[in-house]
């Protein structure tokens, strides 16, 4: 692990491997960790960083305003980067998008599995399947949030505990109580968000796009994977990968390393 200064704040990344530069951005429930599997996938061809996003993991939070997205091409000008692709699952996709769309000539391509778009809402057949396998949970009890989280997304709706290896919910759950605290310390504090939010604008996106789901997912994923590949002039749309969920990099690293290394300048 090294740390770097961003825009007033010490973020802290992995980075190995030489080549063209790709930047790894997490989910809102994981930290850089998420990525073992995809390091020495991609290392052999690529310069492959992964940083903490501000607050989370290793990085530290300065009680000062900022914006996720502008903190990623921060990372780039801080380790000299002219232009990244990045790869994001997550809110990490979210992050890179937003990335893409308020710093256009910095990113050279994107790859976003399960992202969620700024500016898109829930369905409520989501929120219905959240109050029926989640309810309501004390959001101070983190052992507890983190179990609610991660049935709901590293398992899935359409899948029992049981039928998920139990290696990668207790790695999911003790990344997303670190993930918890990190989230309850970033709402005491002003996060920019992109004005006006990408739903309404992956038209702007202009460099190649690829997006994939998991299949065990919720169906909103897959349709605004669908959504994004439709509406960006580039985009392209993986087939949802079966037996996978929210951590889909983390969970099915195979198809997914196939699929960035076919993909990624």
């Amino acid at each position: 692990m090294t740390k770097i200064e961003v825009n007033g704040a010490l973020l802290a990344y992995d980075e190995v491997g030489t080549g063209t530069p790709v930047l790894l951005l997490h989910a809102g429930i994981a930290d850089r960790r998420m990525w073992r599997e995809q390091f020495p996938a991609l290392a052999a061809r690529h310069r492959v960083i992964a940083p903490d996003l501000r607050g989370y993991g290793d990085s530290e939070l300065p009680p000062a305003p900022f914006a996720h997205h502008d903190d990623v091409v921060g990372l780039l000008d801080a380790l000299g980067i002219d232009r990244a692709a990045l790869v994001g699952c997550s809110f990490g996709g979210k992050v890179a998008v937003d990335a893409a769309l308020a710093h256009p000539g910095r990113i050279s391509a994107l790859a976003l599995f399960d992202a969620p778009l700024s500016g898109n809402e829930w369905s409520e057949e989501t929120e219905q399947l959240w109050e029926s396998l989640v309810g309501d949970v004390d959001p101070a009890d983190f052992d507890a949030t983190a179990a609610g989280e991660v049935r709901f997304w590293v398992v899935g709706p359409g899948r029992r505990p049981e039928d998920v290896d139990p290696e990668l919910v207790r790695f999911a759950e003790e990344m997303d109580r670190r993930a918890l605290a990190a989230e309850l310390a970033l709402s005491a504090i002003e996060v920019g968000e992109l004005d006006p939010p990408a739903i309404e604008r992956l038209g702007e996106l202009r460099m190649p796009v690829l997006v994939g789901a998991g299949a065990a997912d919720v169906a909103d994923l897959s349709r605004l994977a669908d959504r994004i590949a439709a509406e960006a002039p580039g985009g392209v749309r993986l087939p949802d990968v079966p037996d996978a969920a929210h951590l889909l990099p983390l969970e099915r690293p195979g198809p997914v390393n196939a699929a960035l290394l076919d993909f990624l300048p």
